[in-house]
């Protein structure tokens, strides 16, 4: 399984550089995460990013844009004219890791007023967001220091947490907290 795993873990690898080279050369997205009260430490230790505002920004890293495995790890959408184009579009990334670490999923925040204000990656061999907790990699050590773990609702809310010294948080990943949410964390 973890094997069959490895390519799309890469892909998602590539994806979540592309995206944070991206947000260096973005001044709206620093903007916007500086009025959020962020500094440049924070989003590098959560490894923030930015999504062009193109329709296939990923071609850039990704010369074979027509790998059936970009759509499989949900980095890609086909339309119903067959036509390709990157899920994420003008958003702030957060990276979404598994225990190890690996990047397997996407929360993209729109910058303005748009809609959908969070856009997650899709349910993928990957990515199970009913599994997963957004910052548990991050706040793991926190979580035995202070013998504590507090939920809350969204990946910015996890990083301005983090950003003011409270580095106990994890977000569940626009679902409400699962069982195997639960049992994550008390094996943590």
């Amino acid at each position: 399984d973890r094997a069959k795993k490895a390519p799309l873990t890469e892909l998602m690898l590539r994806a979540a550089r592309f995206y944070k080279e991206q947000l260096k050369a973005s001044p709206k997205a620093i903007d916007y995460l500086k009025g959020r009260g962020l500094t440049g430490e924070i989003a590098a230790r959560f490894g923030l990013g930015y999504a062009p505002d193109d329709w296939q920004g990923l071609q850039q890293i990704f010369p074979d844009y027509n790998d059936p495995a970009l759509v499989e790890c949900g980095l890609v959408i086909v339309n119903d004219q067959g036509r390709r184009y990157d899920r994420f579009r003008d958003r702030v990334m957060f990276p979404i890791l598994d225990q190890r670490g690996n990047v397997i999923g996407f929360g993209g925040r729109v910058l303005g007023a748009g809609e959908p204000k969070y856009l997650n990656s899709p349910e993928t061999p990957l990515f199970e967001k009913g599994r997963e907790l957004y910052g548990l990699v991050q706040a793991r050590q926190a979580i035995r220091d202070e013998d504590t773990v507090i939920v809350v609702e969204g990946y910015l809310d996890v990083v301005a947490l983090a950003q003011h010294g409270i580095g106990n948080a994890v977000a569940t990943l626009g679902t409400a907290t699962t069982p195997e949410h639960v049992e994550r964390l008390f094996r943590t």
